[in-house]
């Protein structure tokens, strides 16, 4: 596992599982020619995404930043069509850090599509529960209103068994909410309607998770949005807002998708200066 200090907060990268999505879909308008020379295509057309969720220990607390692709709540149809090799061994990875999913204070959901979602519940004999049995879920407002409601398009990603097992643990908010001192969730809207990221701050340190309005380092062009946003243009918008704070301050980006990179801080020009590189995992050639 990787693991990286920003300021007073400590990253850690667990095993969430992996997917293998349309190129052509996560890249949007972007022609193939362009998109490939950044980031590997297989013969399917499809890209490596992880789905790893990020472990934060700030102040004697700990939090996990979405919650992986979880384990067999998929049929053998989805897990063909999603390009799911492997499903989440987070149990094993914080058994090596010396913890238990009980010991995850809060659970921040930057949304609810089912490659962050899965993983909020788990099977526990004939029964699903929750998988952070001790955790405040956070999530905006906008984001479980539709995760409970979701429309013919949404009713796709928006899972019923990923969000009634814990309906009691969830926390909403309407713009932002600051989650420890420096540490704020704030809701952007673009990729789903209640997509938010999230910014930590602790003096000259700055780490910034822009979730999948930027999910892996080949979207950094701020014109590259996802056939998969519902608010392309708001993708847009919100980071070129977000790309440029983080530039002035030489912020730390972290992912959640990317398999090649957990980590990357840019100049005030957008150039690369720092890197975290993800190493591989047994399961990959």
């Amino acid at each position: 596992m990787e693991s990286m200090q920003v300021g007073r907060a400590k990253l850690t990268w667990l095993n969430g599982g992996v997917t293998h999505m349309d190129g052509g879909a996560m890249f949007g308008v972007v022609p193939k020619p362009l998109w490939c020379k950044k980031y590997p295509v297989n013969d399917k057309n499809q890209i490596e995404l992880r789905t790893d969720p990020i472990l934060i220990e700030v102040d004697g607390k700990r939090m996990v930043v979405d919650s992986g692709m979880g384990n067999h709540k998929l049929t053998d149809k989805q897990r063909r069509n999603f390009g799911v090799k492997e499903e989440s061994s987070i149990e094993e990875s914080l058994k090596e850090l010396g913890l238990t999913r009980g010991d995850i204070d809060f659970v921040l959901m930057t949304h609810l599509h089912f490659d962050h979602a899965c993983g909020l519940t788990m099977w526990e004999g004939e029964e699903l529960v929750p998988a952070f049995p001790h955790a405040t879920i956070y999530t905006s407002k906008t984001e479980w209103d539709e995760m409970r409601n979701p429309n013919m398009r949404s009713k796709n990603t928006y899972w019923e068994e990923n969000w009634k097992p814990v309906i009691e643990h969830v926390h909403t908010y309407d713009t932002s909410i600051e989650i420890l001192p420096g540490l704020k969730m704030i809701h952007t809207s673009g990729h789903s309607n209640g997509h938010s990221i999230i910014l930590f701050e602790d003096g000259e340190d700055t780490f910034i998770h822009m979730a999948d309005i930027m999910p892996t380092h080949a979207h950094q062009n701020v014109l590259w949005a996802l056939a998969y946003d519902d608010y392309p243009v708001t993708s847009v918008h919100e980071k070129q807002k977000w790309m440029g704070f983080g530039y002035e301050r030489q912020a730390w980006y972290v992912f959640y998708h990317d398999a090649h990179y957990r980590a990357l801080k840019f100049d005030e020009n957008g150039e690369v200066i720092d890197q975290v590189k993800r190493h591989a995992y047994p399961y990959e050639d």
